[in-house]
């Protein structure tokens, strides 16, 4: 016996009772052999298994808990919201995930404006660097959910969850993953997909260097009075780096990157206060604003992690990278580890071993220049703006202006954030 087994009776409840919670275990047998382990069922996880459900390889995905599904309802959106690039929004078309989303909590970034704490300005077009739309917003919540949902459905894949690991062992012929409830997984690759904590790359040996910008990341979402037209703000300040993303219909999610103390101060207003504020920041452009989510933070910090791979373990995502989302490509980046990773598995010969550092070497090596050089623009740009000398400041804004005033450097910019490197 193989494949999933699906447990769809809670404790306590009959079998005619709403089903409030699926647990989904693999065989039960003490060794579980596969081709391919992954830890992680996040958006890098579950894309990443998307990614090889053509291939004849046998997966094996271990998650903690099942993703909480959305809402779905006019009034709730999820705080959480990312702003997918379109090379990754080809990505997840591609995976057949694109075409099951609600178009309708989906918002298209036709234009960008971005000011310095001066007189500086920046602005981009979709329609001026050639694009369809400079990004996609969406709820964080809505495509970790279509994600899950399709993993479940995949053949070539075993998703264990709930399921935490307790050890493991590398050896030269693969890795066994032992589970704290004694079931034991035999791969020749495992895949760290588990975050910025990761618990693989600790027990692989893959040092990670992190620097604490000591700011949070205070997201919020709100109703306008006016219409943004699919226009970005983005707003460099003393105070910090603050955001204004479209979603669909006269509504907006908040991105407001700060000090530690003010991110607390803004936790603590209410929400007439909270909105004010915000509304003042943007000069009213939007009219008056309704709080619709209740303001969450999280902490922001830049990660380094100088390898990516070790003797059949790889790490995508968070596990991977973490750098500053005042370009709000953290997420982007993690995306494109599980399409690199997943076409270097498939361009392997049928008889390769996948664990072997010469395969994992080629995805580390297509990885290495879009994720240093974004890790090293906004972690420069943050520097930048968190330098309060006179000199400095005008330096910074004056060069935004100057950029703003050469379109073909603006195209160029424009294309990078949404397209990301050329391929060579």
């Amino acid at each position: 016996m193989g494949g999933l087994v699906k447990c769809a009776r809670p404790l306590g409840k009959s079998a005619h009772a709403p089903v409030e919670r699926l647990q989904y275990i693999a065989r039960m047998s003490k060794q579980l052999d596969v081709d391919l382990i992954i830890v992680g069922g996040g958006l890098a996880g579950t894309a990443l298994a998307t990614a090889l459900r053509s291939t004849s390889l046998r997966i094996a995905l271990i998650e903690a808990r099942a993703p909480i599904a959305p809402a779905h309802t006019p009034d709730t959106w999820d705080a959480r919201v990312y702003a997918i690039s379109p090379v990754n929004q080809r990505f997840l078309n591609d995976l057949g995930v694109w075409q099951h989303l609600n178009a309708e909590r989906l918002s298209a970034v036709q234009r960008m404006e971005i000011f310095g704490d001066a007189d500086g300005r920046l602005a981009f077009s979709a329609y001026d660097a050639g694009l369809d739309e400079l990004a996609w917003i969406i709820e964080s919540g809505l495509m970790q959910d279509e994600l899950w949902q399709t993993i479940k459905r995949q053949p070539n894949l075993d998703l264990l969850c709930p399921a935490t690991p307790a050890s493991l062992q590398v050896a030269d012929d693969g890795v066994t993953l032992q589970l704290q409830d004694g079931r034991a997984i035999h791969a020749r690759l495992l895949v760290a997909a588990d975050g910025a904590k990761s618990w693989v790359r600790e027990q692989a040996g893959l040092d990670a260097t992190t620097t604490p910008y000591h700011e949070m990341g205070v997201v919020a979402n709100f109703e306008t009075e006016l219409p943004h037209h699919g226009t970005a703000w983005q707003w460099f300040r003393d105070d910090g780096v603050l955001a204004w993303l479209p979603l669909p219909g006269h509504r907006f999610s908040m991105v407001w990157s700060t000090q530690e103390a003010h991110a607390e101060q803004l936790t603590k207003l209410t929400a007439e206060e909270l909105c004010e504020r915000v509304a003042s920041v943007g000069a009213h452009r939007l009219g008056k604003l309704n709080l619709i989510t209740p303001p969450a933070a999280f902490p922001l910090r830049l990660m380094r992690v100088p390898r990516t791979i070790s003797s059949r373990i790889a790490l995508i995502g968070d596990a991977a990278h973490a750098i500053h989302p005042l370009s709000g490509h953290g997420i982007n980046l993690g995306f494109q580890d599980a399409a690199v990773l997943a076409e270097v598995l498939r361009e392997a010969p049928p008889a390769a071993d996948l664990g072997d550092l010469r395969i994992l070497r080629k995805y580390e090596r297509k990885r290495r220049e879009e994720v240093s050089t974004l890790q090293m623009a906004t972690h420069g740009l943050q520097r930048l703006f968190q330098h309060s000398s006179t000199p400095v400041a005008r330096l910074r804004n004056w060069g935004m202006t100057l950029t703003n005033a050469l379109p073909f450097a603006r195209s160029l910019l424009a294309r990078y954030a949404a397209l990301g490197p050329m391929p060579r």
